[in-house]
């Protein structure tokens, strides 16, 4: 099935369901061609039997087909618990984007794409998912859950924050990441989807959130999420431009090329500090431009999970 037909036929992000499916059998079919071979695609029903277990659950018809064990795995099983966390402010909702395509996402419909894809391999897995949204408020929190009602409640938030443009909304990311900390008690694997736009004061206190959310032993992984053609290299034509902050209403006119160099110098460097703060406090940064596939999200979660277990 073709992506990009399903979400034309759809209109943008209604069935968000079937385009996370159709990314997530994309990825693991190309996984049998990749180094991450060893993953295993068989997410549904069972789980590989580990010696010392309790030989109760073996499913003994499937060791007579394939000569392996492993053990039945229930609806209220749940290996892993898993918290995503979105930015909803303003600058996530750059690119304007008249009409979704693959290829043609803004950094918000981005990141619900990418995390309807995680949520879909949780749910495969038996593993609890929950969600948080801010902007300039906690705009929604929902506990870790793996039922299907709780996973349709997810996807029909997602959906809505590609549908509801955010305007002129700014955000202290740090505030509402210290709230999010307090809320998961249990030992989580918890994303961040953020494009990590914020003043030189408050990345200090931005950090100073996600050492909160290391403290009771979770695993962060940061996916910055950019436009890298325009918000990195600055890869505009050299006709004359009005450039207008989403968040503040400030703006400037100028010619792209008079700026372009100094602009990806210090944009290059400020990226740079944010990999080497990461690195610093143990976090996993993730570089997610909108530009490309998911692969490098789903490969991170892969390559996390199996170090979470």
């Amino acid at each position: 099935m073709d992506l990009q037909n399903e979400l034309n036929k759809t209109n943008g992000f209604k069935n968000l369901e079937l385009l996370a499916k159709q990314v997530v059998e994309g990825f693991i079919a190309g996984m049998h061609k990749s180094p991450f071979h060893g993953f295993s695609a068989e997410f549904a029903e069972h789980k590989i039997y580990n010696q010392g277990e309790s030989t109760r659950h073996i499913d003994w018809k499937l060791f007579a087909k394939t000569d392996k064990l492993y053990t039945k795995r229930y609806d209220d099983e749940t290996n892993l618990r898993c918290h995503i966390i979105i930015d909803n402010s303003s600058s996530m909702h750059y690119p304007e984007v008249k009409q979704f395509s693959i290829g043609s996402l803004n950094k918000i419909a981005f990141s619900a794409l990418a995390s309807a894809s995680l949520m879909g391999v949780l749910k495969k897995q038996r593993d609890a998912v929950g969600l948080s949204v801010f902007s300039n408020k906690y705009d929604y929190y929902a506990p870790e859950k793996g039922s299907e009602r709780h996973h349709q409640m997810l996807l029909h938030t997602l959906s809505e924050l590609v549908e509801k443009k955010s305007s002129n909304t700014e955000t202290n990311t740090y505030k509402y990441l210290h709230e999010i900390a307090e809320k998961i008690h249990r030992r989580s694997m918890i994303f961040l989807f953020t494009d990590m736009f914020q003043t030189v004061e408050e990345e200090a206190r931005l950090f100073e959130a996600l050492r909160h959310l290391k403290y009771n032993k979770h695993e962060v992984i940061l996916f910055h999420v950019f436009d890298k053609a325009k918000e990195l290299n600055f890869d505009f034509d050299n006709t004359p431009k009005h450039f207008i902050d989403v968040e503040t209403g400030e703006h400037i006119n100028l010619y792209a090329d008079s700026v372009k160099v100094d602009y990806n110098e210090q944009v290059s460097r400020y990226f740079e500090a944010i990999k080497l703060k990461c690195l610093q406090y143990k976090i996993k940064y993730v570089e997610a431009d909108i530009n490309k596939n998911f692969n490098n999200i789903l490969t991170t979660y892969m390559i996390e999970r199996n170090k979470f277990a």
